[in-house]
């Protein structure tokens, strides 16, 4: 049968589908769909000015009381700290200083990553540190129970970090000022030394400095500026009333250098063996999660053993970074414009004990021009020599503005869509409010995705799985 020949108004209606339904397809790159998400995604958010500054009332959420085996988050620089006997005043650092303390942290991230603990750390510990620099510990804390009968030691919880430990009478070496009292080891029935021949002294050493006096194990560890050291132990655990773990490894700090403020030691959430989701993997399963906060003057939760949220979306934890909590980025967008980062980001721990996410110096710099391009209605100020682009809103009084959503996307199609608290920072009250993303200062793969950008999120740790999953408004 022979075939109709088209009529000029069929071959136009033929070409108009083709232009309106199917070419659009054909300007998708390779990766992420960029252009084909604005149609679908709001990428602009809106925040009013004035809830871009902290508030000095606490907002207590909550969630955490109807979760099992969770904790709550706080911001130690905060209203929500716990006090106890007479209220302190919180000194709070500023933004430069948060960002020297980042700085520190990620230079000892790198030395971990490239270097064995060596016994002679001790005598370096002890000389090299200035006592005046914050040591990196994390802005969020939670409260635990310690020893027979059980005390409440309030401690930040660190996801970079692999021993708990708590500051001990009589802390002859020194130790930073707390607002608890210390733990007194000579008060708890279930206290006992480890001795240098111990499964777990051998462990330490892998983990960090070791050394022995009279056949008892000492730790000695240093982070980004500061270090502790002390006496490993065993002790009586308790995360909650029905949660008590006997025999739990950590260290008795006997000498301490840094300012913890509000905090009476470290919750070591790291990957290794003496780290806590793996002395608790029988009941918690190696699984945990946390939800920050979106404001200090607001609490979230750290929980373990919880089932994973049916909202999460998981990537897997990257062989590349085997101490710690390692991801491939494979993206970054702003307000749906995909950044020509060409997969230079291959190695991004998260972390909850670094404030700000870090990027290599390329992405870093491409992230703050489009950022910049995207608020040219706003007045530009000069800003710091850390943050760029920075913004002058303290002539827009009570009123709102309109920024650019971030997306940072992992392995496995994982789109984490940065919550509005998490996008901008105040430097200088309304008058300098920056773009809170920070250069690592070299060309590497080597990236930090920080607590500032995690915020609000549920993040979820199933170690055993070798997952990290993220579920959207988490607290």
């Amino acid at each position: 049968m022979a075939s109709t020949p088209l009529s000029p108004m069929s071959l136009t209606f033929i070409l108009y589908v083709f232009l309106v339904l199917l070419c659009p397809l054909c300007s998708l790159k390779k990766g992420l769909t960029v252009e084909g998400k604005e149609t679908t995604k709001n990428y602009i958010r809106t925040v009013r000015v004035n809830s871009l500054l902290p508030s000095n009332v606490c907002s207590q959420s909550t969630r955490v009381l109807n979760r099992a085996s969770s904790l709550k988050v706080v911001n130690k620089y905060g209203p929500c700290i716990p006090v106890t006997g007479a209220p302190k005043t919180i000194n709070v650092p500023s933004t430069a200083e948060f960002l020297l303390q980042d700085q520190l942290r990620v230079k000892s991230f790198q030395v971990r990553l490239s270097m064995n603990p060596s016994s002679g750390v001790f005598k370096e510990m002890q000389t090299t540190i200035p006592a005046s620099i914050v040591p990196t510990g994390g802005a969020y804390v939670v409260t635990v129970g310690l020893g027979t009968p059980k005390k409440d030691f309030t401690l930040s919880f660190d996801t970079g970090s692999d021993l708990t430990w708590t500051q001990c009478e009589p802390c002859l070496g020194g130790c930073f000022p707390q607002n608890q009292p210390k733990f007194d080891p000579t008060t708890s029935t279930s206290y006992k030394n480890v001795s240098c021949s111990s499964e777990f002294c051998k462990l330490i050493a892998e983990e960090a400095a070791q050394d022995c006096i009279s056949n008892t194990c000492l730790y000695g560890i240093q982070y980004g500026s500061g270090y502790t050291i002390g006496f490993l132990a065993t002790e009586t655990l308790a995360i909650a009333s029905s949660d008590v773990f006997k025999n739990f490894l950590f260290g008795c700090s006997e000498e301490s250098r840094g300012t913890f403020n509000g905090t009476t030691g470290l919750l070591g959430l790291g990957r290794s063996p003496i780290a806590l989701p793996s002395q608790t993997t029988n009941k918690y399963k190696n699984l945990f999660s946390y939800c920050l906060p979106a404001s200090p003057s607001s609490t979230g939760h750290l929980s373990f053993g919880v089932e994973v949220s049916q909202a999460a979306k998981s990537t897997p934890i990257s062989p590349k970074l085997k101490q710690l909590y390692g991801l491939n980025t494979v993206g970054i967008s702003v307000r749906g414009r995909e950044l020509p980062i060409n997969g230079s980001i291959s190695r991004t721990i998260i972390d909850s004990g670094t404030t700000f996410t870090f990027l290599p110096s390329p992405t870093y710099s491409a992230l703050g021009s489009a950022f910049r391009e995207m608020m040219a209605n706003y007045t530009l100020t000069n800003g710091t020599s850390s943050f760029q682009p920075c913004y002058d809103f303290s002539n827009i009084g009570n009123g709102t503005l309109t920024i650019p959503g971030i997306s940072i996307f992992f392995e496995g199609g994982v789109e984490v869509e940065i919550d509005v608290s998490g996008i901008m920072i105040p430097v200088n009250g309304l008058k300098e409010v920056c773009l809170a993303f920070a250069d690592t200062g070299s060309d590497s793969d080597f990236a930090i995705f920080g607590n500032y950008q995690q915020k609000t999120y549920e993040v979820i740790y199933d170690v055993a799985k070798g997952m990290v999953g993220f579920a959207p408004k988490g607290c």
